[in-house]
């Protein structure tokens, strides 16, 4: 009685945030027809009596789909990989809140709450969760808004949490607005504070954790951030809670508003600059969950790649992440629009398909559909696109799905570049500011005509570099699906 009351008192708040901010959500790409010919939406039927607002997926060791959703509820799945789902919900639990959080582990589910870590156990077999141990409460709670994020458990087991501001935009209570690790045996360890309103926690293509965070006050845009120890994620609202522990070192300096992110890094060594900038609209606009393509070329041509949904344009959009001079960057390229509705999980399949869910309870979103669960399935062909973008001391190294066309691919005037850098502040977002063209001064491609390296004058650190590449063609004629690309120039590599 207690959720169901809460749960109706944040549907009438988040109506009157939805109503708020129900700006125009923009034009998008215009790529869905072509799109559909390389990656088919396949829509899983959910019964008519079933609200499924998905808030997390696993696959279980048995073979089944786990689905946490924003209910509180815990669904076993069966059919859901079948290439004509027809699956069938077995319900494993309820009386939760907010399971954004999931992961299996020695035979039970463990999962983040938004009060907590919990591992949940069907201890008699028959089916339903009958045993529910409090791991980690250590965080405060007092607020709808104050959702937690949880990973799937690490190597060592532990679950990585990232904690939402309190209301968004205040930290009131213990530890909102940083990320805590949870140990198999309830110990709990700050990893950093700084983080304004997480959607997505997980590890990167290398490993190392990061997490998803959105637009908002002194964060000008959508970005993927390292879970850096000892680091500062960028708002400082939650500095109150350096009081509590000594495990972080110091408090960091205040950053100054309306500054620069890479002057602030100067200024203040505990700041964690965005490792991918997700330009706001053109990249989504409230970035959410993600997960790393291990199918081995089962999902198309990017293996080994960041997939990740967003919330309010109901798209999926791929990243690549790397480490130069110590410091994480990376870029953003455009996969797939035309989603049901407002996305927060994603799962690859154990037959390399990308299962997403979500909901439109909460904020505006582009799709039609109050929740949905849809796989995206590649159909075999391989699109010609940007694979990936990696930086070079003289400008940038390009891959390709296909062979470019050499001719092409070699004038300098194929390739339009502009950077763009936000105002870091205290106010809500920023405009693109600091505006620059850089220009390509040779185009070099590879032998096997997989990739190009542009030799570029006018590199700017601390910007996003953006791509338009839309003169190329592959060597048998066709356009890039996608033309542009964003790489985040932190760090320029040494010569």
């Amino acid at each position: 009685m207690v959720n169901r009351i809460r749960l109706l008192v944040a549907v009438a708040c988040w109506s009157v945030v939805a109503a708020a901010f129900a700006e125009p959500l923009g034009e998008y790409w215009g790529t869905a027809e072509r799109e559909e010919a390389y990656y088919t939406i396949v829509d899983l039927p959910v019964p008519e009596e079933m609200s499924l607002e998905c808030g997390s997926f696993e696959v279980l060791a048995d073979g089944r789909l786990a689905i946490g959703t924003r209910r509180g509820e815990i669904w076993l799945v069966d059919g859901a990989f079948e290439q004509y789902p027809k699956p069938r919900f077995e319900l494993f639990a309820s009386g939760l809140d907010e399971v954004l959080g999931l992961g299996e582990r020695d035979g039970s589910l463990w999962i983040t709450q938004q009060t907590e870590v919990t591992r949940v156990t069907d201890r008699d077999g028959d089916g339903r969760a009958d045993q529910f141990e409090t791991i980690s409460d250590a965080w405060g709670f007092n607020h709808y808004h104050e959702f937690a994020f949880g990973s799937k458990p690490d190597a060592d087991g532990n679950i990585w949490v990232a904690l939402c501001l309190s209301e968004s935009y205040n930290s009131k209570v213990p530890f909102r607005g940083w990320c805590l690790k949870v140990t198999p045996d309830g110990k709990t360890l700050p990893v950093c504070s700084g983080i304004r309103s997480p959607c997505g926690i997980g590890p990167n293509e290398h490993g190392v954790m990061f997490y998803a965070e959105s637009q908002g006050p002194w964060n000008g845009s959508c970005s993927l951030k390292v879970l850096q120890q000892d680091g500062f994620m960028g708002h400082p609202v939650s500095f109150n809670w350096y009081d509590l522990t000594d495990a972080l070192g110091p408090k960091p300096p205040e950053p100054e508003s309306r500054s620069r992110l890479v002057v602030e890094r100067e200024r203040v060594p505990q700041l964690v600059p965005y490792a991918v900038v997700f330009p706001y609209i053109r990249m989504g606009r409230s970035i959410s969950g993600f997960q790393v393509d291990r199918t081995d070329g089962g999902f198309g041509p990017f293996s080994n790649q960041i997939f990740i949904g967003d919330f309010s344009l109901s798209v999926v959009m791929r990243a690549t992440t790397e480490q130069v001079n110590g410091v994480w960057q990376g870029a953003c390229y455009p996969f797939r629009e035309g989603l049901a509705t407002g996305l927060l999980a994603c799962q690859f399949t154990p037959s390399g398909d990308l299962l997403l869910g979500g909901t439109n309870r909460g904020w505006p979103v582009r799709g039609p559909e109050a929740y949905s669960l849809q796989r995206l399935d590649w159909t075999g062909k391989t699109p010609f696109e940007i694979l990936a973008i990696t930086a070079a001391a003289d400008g940038f190294d390009l891959s390709f799905t296909l062979p470019v066309d050499r001719e092409i691919a070699e004038q300098a005037e194929t390739w339009t570049l502009g950077t763009f850098t936000h105002v870091y502040q205290q106010g809500y977002g920023s405009p693109e500011v600091d505006q620059t063209v850089p220009k390509v001064t040779k185009a070099t491609v590879s032998e096997d005509s997989l990739r190009v390296h542009l030799s570029v004058d006018g590199l700017v650190k601390g910007h996003v570099h953006e791509f338009d590449a839309a003169p190329l063609r592959s060597a048998d004629g066709q356009p890039l699906l996608h033309v542009n690309a964003y790489y985040t120039l932190n760090e320029i590599p040494l010569p």
